[in-house]
């Protein structure tokens, strides 16, 4: 194989707050660098990155080009068409509109299409022009999941070929001890006993349902104390305190913790002390939190439908998530496991959420950008 240019958009991982999208550019390029591929990386940023975000190497650039707006189409576009790579990869769903040459881009999921409801009207628009505009364009699509492969095809028509599923990897996460679970507790105000969603707060998350299947799961078992944890920044067309918990029974209001946005050394003991991960979420094309929720000993409830059934395996609980009785119903079952019941499920977790390394991710990334780029 010839020695490669490659340029890489690195934009998305310099943001301080990351959700899943975000966490997949810094760590599959992290991990792309540790490989020392015999090619040349160009990192191109819109801000300057923070020392030590990528390890050192003598086959790396960087390069800052500042934009307040539409960088993606401008800037990057520019820098593209100057410097003329053998591939262009960009890892969160959006090529610039015009450049030449070979590029691979990641798609994470087309949850907009699935549920437009759950997107302002302008974000929709936007997702679906540019995702598939890219999806299109591009050499090769990586696609977080067979899932999301599978929407590729029914919704854009891209041939099955084009597309190459590459698990994300989750790893970084370990079970937090009994001081650490216990600190977390009481920085942000929690009880002993909870269970955990954690993700960005909008609509497709499933929020509404959780909360009233949390309520009958209170109501019909009479448990004294348990809480629900609604973890992760606010999203769009959704807010809590106003269209949820209002709905809710005033005892079950005060059972309910919205504790915001979660700093990263704060999330292993945040999963590590919950009773169970509760993630129903209608749609996911990668659902990060059920795989991390494993890797810290934590038993997983989650949905049956899209990317979760084949991320979670046999190891997790998995329900309908457009039944509120069918997750109360779950929600039971995980909270009255056995201890031997809940050592199989934890060992299970570990088993399965080591199957998704970013080296893996990384080896899968790299063999698509030199097929991208033979002639």
């Amino acid at each position: 194989m010839r020695r490669l240019r490659l340029a890489i958009d690195a934009s998305r991982a310099t943001l301080a707050r990351r959700t899943g999208t975000e966490n997949y550019a810094r760590q599959l390029i992290r991990a792309l660098i540790a490989l020392r591929p015999p090619h040349d990386l160009t990192l191109y940023f819109r801000d300057a990155p923070p020392p030590g975000l990528f390890p050192e190497s003598e086959s790396v650039v960087y390069r800052v080009i500042p934009a307040r707006r539409a960088w993606t189409h401008t800037r990057f576009a520019w820098e593209i068409a100057r410097s003329r790579p053998d591939v262009t990869f960009v890892p969160a769903h959006t090529l610039p509109f015009v450049f030449p040459g070979p590029a691979v881009v990641t798609v994470h999921d087309l949850g907009y299409r699935f549920f437009p409801e759950a997107h302002p009207l302008k974000e929709r628009l936007y997702l679906d022009l540019t995702t598939r505009y890219s999806a299109h364009r591009a050499t090769l699509i990586l696609a977080d999941s067979a899932a999301t492969r599978q929407d590729l095809i029914g919704q854009y028509g891209i041939p099955s070929d084009k597309i190459r599923v590459v698990y994300p990897g989750v790893e970084g996460l370990t079970r937090a001890d009994e001081g650490q679970i216990a600190a977390v507790r009481a920085k942000y105000g929690l009880p002993d006993r909870y269970l955990l969603f954690l993700g960005t707060l909008q609509p497709r998350k499933n929020i509404r349902r959780l909360a009233e299947a949390f309520a009958t799961y209170v109501a019909e078992s009479g448990d004294p104390d348990l809480g629900l944890v609604l973890a992760g920044k606010a999203g769009w067309l959704l807010d809590v305190d106003r269209d949820i918990l209002p709905h809710l029974p005033e005892p079950i209001r005060r059972r309910v913790f919205t504790p915001g946005y979660i700093a990263d050394p704060d999330v292993a003991a945040l999963y590590s002390g919950a009773v169970g991960l509760t993630f129903p979420s209608l749609y996911e094309g990668f659902g990060f939190p059920v795989l991390e929720a494993m890797r810290c000993g934590t038993p997983v409830l989650c949905a049956e439908t899209s990317s979760l059934p084949e991320l979670a395996g046999s190891a997790a609980l998995q329900v309908d998530p457009a039944s509120v009785a069918a997750i109360a119903a779950g929600i039971g079952a995980l909270v009255g496991l056995t201890p031997q019941a809940r050592a199989e499920r934890v060992a299970a977790g570990y088993a399965q959420a080591a199957r998704f390394t970013w080296e893996g991710a990384a080896r899968d990334c790299l063999s698509a950008l030199e097929a991208a780029a033979r002639p």
